[in-house]
């Protein structure tokens, strides 16, 4: 029986729904004030959901990394089961509970199968989880030990270094300003009595939204989402974020490291995920430096000179604005001359914007490869989760084409003028000397 449920659902988790891609997203309230966003995906058998808390990193206050590792510990133990138990529970009807954390969320995540039998015993056993956990000495010091050894190994990387010192150079002392796993310095002052005050702060009915997608009945996935929001106490929202400063002026700092490789990050506070501009950054960015082998900054670093094997941007948009970000690794005798070509290639395209056939190339890789990004359930469930928390149009998907095929140079020069102030650049470098 267990095999049989493992093999239909790897079967599953391989396929394709493109026949859900643009369904409408249903949204509703519980009796109990619980945020809901659905969408049938009927076809296979089978349910994905995620309950997402505004509990992410930014939430850690001096305890740098207790959002992360309060996730990571709700399922090692809750109501009357231990962490084999809850893994054999999930095991044996053939659901898979996943949990993460970043930078303005905490989630869990079900899939199961949506036979009656073998959903009822997933969804109980989900159910404990979120309002249930155990958070067991043994187990907190276990996972803690676990994370603090992987932050001394991060210490050893360069890249890990420079991303770390990149933040807080850019957001100062903004929550933001950590990255997700925490700090040594911080996390070792985290008492198990601090993680579940985290707990009940956070993990609340009145801080969460949830996300379902599947072979559900909009009256089925409402009877389900009654039942998850009532194992939740009601608590309160979380308060909103302070506002993101830019910094005040540029600023660039080396480390010195023993590698024979320099990481360069460059960049500033961007983009929030409901931004008026981000259309035309997201097109913008996609041509300067998130297009991969065809991009402005591949093209000048490495094509043209060789200075590094990649060099990228990306935005990262949160609730808060997010990092623009740029970034290469180099031989450190390069390194001066690539970071200084990086400047010029970005300054160039906020003065020049890109050509007409760049917007039109960029429009169709675009909006062509979009469906793709949602064509199973799981993937899906990603977009409805992000639309629920960012409270975004619940057309959003439906739009998303068409908002990026109106974009213009002129919008991309404008927005890119307005957003990304190169005097308030900061670059990080980290690795040997030239």
């Amino acid at each position: 029986m267990r095999i049989k449920l493992l093999l239909v659902t790897l079967l599953f988790s391989l396929a394709s729904v493109p026949a859900c891609a643009f369904q409408t997203i249903k949204h509703w309230q519980t009796s109990q004030g619980g945020q809901v966003y659905f969408v049938a995906s009927p076809g296979l058998p089978m349910v994905d959901m995620r309950l997402v808390f505004d509990a992410g990193s930014a939430r850690d206050g001096t305890h740098h990394g207790i959002a992360s590792l309060t996730n990571s510990l709700l399922a090692t133990g809750a109501g009357q089961w231990n962490a084999d138990q809850i893994a054999q529970r999930f095991d044996a009807v053939g659901a898979e509970y996943t949990s993460a954390a970043d930078q303005d969320t905490g989630w869990v995540s079900l899939r199961s199968l949506t036979q009656a039998d073998l959903l009822e015993q997933a969804l109980s056993t989900f159910e404990k989880i979120i309002s249930q956990p155990r958070f067991e000495q043994d187990q907190f010091q276990r996972i803690k030990q676990q994370t603090l050894i992987g932050l001394q190994q991060q210490q050893e990387k360069p890249g890990f270094i420079a991303e770390k010192t990149f933040y807080k150079a850019i957001y100062g002392e903004h929550p933001y300003a950590h990255l997700v796993d925490g700090e040594i310095e911080t996390l070792k002052e985290v008492q198990l009595s601090d993680i579940q005050q985290f707990y009940q702060q956070y993990y609340v009915r009145n801080n969460a939204v949830l996300a379902i997608v599947g072979d559900l009945t909009e009256q089925q996935a409402q009877q389900m989402a009654e039942t998850l929001f009532k194992q939740l106490k009601q608590g309160e929202k979380a308060k909103p974020l302070p506002n993101a400063s830019l910094p005040e002026k540029a600023s660039k700092e080396h480390i010195n490291f023993p590698s024979t490789q320099t990481h360069v990050l460059a960049g500033l506070p961007v983009l929030r995920r409901k931004d008026v501009d981000y259309f035309p950054l997201y097109v913008g960015n996609h041509i300067l430096g998130g297009s991969g082998l065809v991009s402005l900054l591949f093209d000048e670093i490495r094509e043209k000179r060789g200075l590094a094997y990649s060099a990228y941007s990306y935005l990262m948009p949160l609730e808060e604005p997010g990092p623009f970000t740029m970034g290469l690794q180099t031989q450190n005798k390069q390194s001066t001359m690539a970071i200084e070509l990086m400047q010029k290639t970005l300054a160039d395209f906020i003065h020049l914007g890109p050509t007409q056939e760049q917007l039109i190339a960029a429009q169709k890789n675009l909006t062509g490869g979009f469906v793709l990004r949602f064509d199973s359930n799981k993937k899906l469930l990603d977009y409805v989760a992000m639309i629920a928390f960012y409270q975004l149009p619940l057309d959003y998907l439906d739009s998303f084409q068409d908002k990026v095929s109106q974009v213009t140079v002129d919008d991309i020069k404008a927005a890119f003028q307005r957003r990304v102030n190169t005097d308030l650049l900061q670059i990080i470098s980290v690795g040997g000397e030239e």
